[in-house]
């Protein structure tokens, strides 16, 4: 039995459905992501802000206790709160790898510029403890925009003393 031909619109309106269903599906997934990631995120980072002083006496190092999308929460808020520029580390728990790290707020509209680069770029594990002085070291990145220890305390010191070399 030859295949039967299908009818050219009957095609097109089948290949529309899926495509709306689609498009529909990414549009509700969306949505979810602002409402339930997004959104919520803002206010952890006003608290974590608020709360900047109780990390360090400079106010410039934030410690996130949760996960969540900071970045672009935390240029805005340093706008409304007149704090452009002055936070330059954050500070959270790597649970993956029972670790902290510590990133560098970059520049806004910036990408890959620090204000503040991590000291001892590209060093790990007992050579970055050695070099730095801090025990627990676990790595810099090369470009200095992220590192790791193996303490809280551990990752506190390494923004501190990046922050002030």
């Amino acid at each position: 039995n030859a295949p039967k031909a299908q009818d050219p619109e009957e095609v097109q309106n089948a290949g529309f459905a899926r495509a709306m269903a689609l498009t529909g599906q990414e549009f509700l997934d969306s949505v979810k992501s602002v409402a339930e990631i997004w959104l919520p995120a803002r206010t952890i980072v006003e608290k974590t802000i608020a709360e900047r002083f109780q990390v360090h006496s400079s106010g410039r190092i934030l410690r996130f206790t949760e996960f969540c999308p900071w970045q672009e929460h935390l240029w805005e808020l340093e706008e409304k709160l007149k704090l452009q520029g002055q936070l330059l580390f954050v500070l959270f728990e790597d649970a993956a790898h029972h670790s902290w790290r510590v990133q560098c707020v970059g520049v806004q509209g910036r990408k890959f510029q620090n204000r503040k680069s991590l000291l001892w770029s590209g060093l790990r594990d007992a050579e970055l403890s050695r070099v730095s002085g801090i025990p627990g070291g676990v790595f810099v990145h090369a470009s200095g925009f992220i590192g790791g220890n193996q303490s809280y305390d551990g990752a506190l010191q390494m923004a501190v003393r990046s922050m002030e070399g």
